[in-house]
Formats: structure tokens, sequence, C-alpha cells
């Protein structure tokens, strides 16, 4: 693992610093919750200080919330019909700890009700919140971890893979490489090439995940540099300003998390309340129905 892996295994102390160059410390170290339970005020904690909060959990830490809530219909809302119709068990659980996860983290930055949130899909299968898009929200998953972040600050994406995963360094490389990555891959000592593709397959993923493109948009068009942390062109020079900002962390021990998150300069003072980031165009039309 290196510098920029940082570990997080388990719960952080409220309000840790975490001060990284490159953009880096705008995104919020991943918090470790344990189902419904949270714990949520480290999430409201993380996006009042930057804006953004990311979470990772267990499909298994979700098992009991699947099998016995009480309210796992209006929970799982529009998603409900797709649950029922899932034939396999363990499949059936783990979509509703992915989406009962995005919905209890959404839900501790809006301080609202999980079973009153929306949420919905665009095409090609991003999820978003319904009626209130001042808030972006991303999932990812493999095996058993669930990760999800979200941003008041503009697009966020985020990937994860077992640090494991066998890879084909030789055929990934040409596949998903810039001509300036595959020369930096080819300079280090063999044993770290596989460690170092990998990171920025979480990276590209979690960047296009984030851009709403997934696979469309092909890896060997844009790269990173060596630090992991700011956007290059397939020659190598920075293609970007300050505006994003990239992550990489190892969690439970043996997955790495990459993180991607864009500040669209948007006016966040009014606070995150789902109260207060309803659009006023809706409230005042409503307003109008109501008052004669």
């Amino acid at each position: 693992m290196t510098e920029t892996e940082p570990t997080t295994t388990g719960h952080r102390p409220a309000g840790t610093p975490l001060p990284e160059p490159g953009g880096a410390d705008r995104i919020s170290p991943p918090v470790h919750v344990s189902g419904p339970d949270g714990p949520w005020h480290q999430v409201w904690e993380d996006m009042e200080q930057r804006g953004n909060a990311v979470v990772h959990t267990t499909w298994g830490e979700w098992l009991g919330a699947t099998v016995a809530h009480p309210a796992l219909r209006p929970l799982l809302g529009r998603d409900w019909q797709r649950y029922r119709g899932i034939p396999d068990p363990a499949v059936r659980h783990r979509f509703a700890a992915s989406r009962l996860a995005v919905k209890f983290t959404a839900a501790a930055v809006l301080e609202a009700d999980p079973a009153d949130l929306d949420l919905a899909y665009r095409i090609g299968g991003r999820p978003y919140l319904r009626g209130l898009d001042q808030i972006d929200v991303n999932l990812t998953h493999t095996e058993e971890l669930i990760a999800v972040g979200v941003s008041r600050n503009g697009r966020i994406g985020v990937d994860a893979e077992p640090v494991d995963r066998a890879t084909d360094v030789g055929l990934l490389q040409g596949h998903m490489c810039t001509p300036a990555e595959r020369a930096r891959l080819e300079r280090l000592p063999e044993a770290e090439r596989a460690a170092a593709l990998l990171r920025l397959w979480t990276l590209k993923e979690a960047y296009t995940k984030a851009l709403g493109q997934g696979m469309r948009l092909g890896f060997t068009e844009f790269g990173f540099g060596a630090d992991g942390r700011t956007l290059h062109a397939p020659d190598g020079t920075p293609a970007a300003g300050d505006e994003w900002a990239f992550a990489t962390r190892r969690v439970l021990g043996r997955y790495l998390l990459s993180i991607a998150c864009h500040d669209a300069g948007l006016d966040t003072s009014r606070g995150t309340a789902a109260h207060t980031m309803a659009d006023e165009g809706l409230i005042g039309a409503v307003a109008d129905l109501l008052d004669p």
C-alpha cells in the first residue's frame, strides 16, 4: 500500500482532519457504518465540513434490515417490485442492502426519513434523488462491500475492487492506459504494477461514473498523474484545473475505494436539510395551488 492509499478501519473520531495535497483533502474520508444504526452523525458532519460524504459497509451488516425491517416496502419505494422479482434470496438481499445504504446515507445528510426519499434511475442506471437534484449520489459494490458517495458541490463517483483481484497487467494496460500511464507503469518494479493498475482502474471508473458516462468514455482518452489526484491528457499533461478532486483509500483491509468529486461552484450556503434543498419553483407552484 502506498502513501496515497491510507487505510480506514472502523469508525473515526468526529472532526478528524485529513490534510492532503492535490485536492484530496476536499474529499471526506470514508465512514464505516454498521447498517441502519450508523454512525450517521459523522456522515452529516462530513457533509457540513466538506460538502460531500462517503460511506462504506457490507451487505451482511444490512441483512437484518432486509429480512425483518417493518418498513422495508416503503423504504425500497419504486425498487420494491424489482426486489420482489429477484428469485435468488442472496442476490435479493444484496440488492435491498445497497438501496437501503443509499437511502440511509442520503437521509443522514438531508436530515430526512429514508422512506421519504424517492430513489430513481437515469438512463444507464445511475441513481438520483427525485426532487433533490442539488444532491448527487453514487453507488458501488463488489463482493461483500457496498460504498455510497453523496455530494452537494457537484458530481460524485465511487468505485471499489478487492486488492487481491487477479489482473492481466499486459492486457489491461493496452485497454485502459494512456501512453504516459503505460510508460510510467513499465518503469515500476514488476511486483508493483498490478496494484498501480488496479488503482488506476478504480480511479477511472469513479471519474466516468461521476460524469454519468460509465464505460462509454474510453479509458485511454484520459489519464491520471503519478499521485492519482490529478487528471491528465493522454500525453501526460494536466487536463483540468482544481474543480476535480480524487482520492483512493483502502477500506475493510482488503478493498481499494476510489472517489471522484467535482466542484461545480454551486451555492451551498442553505445547508443540506431536505426542506432547504427542495426546488423553489416546485414550492412556489404548490403554494399557488394551496392559496386561492
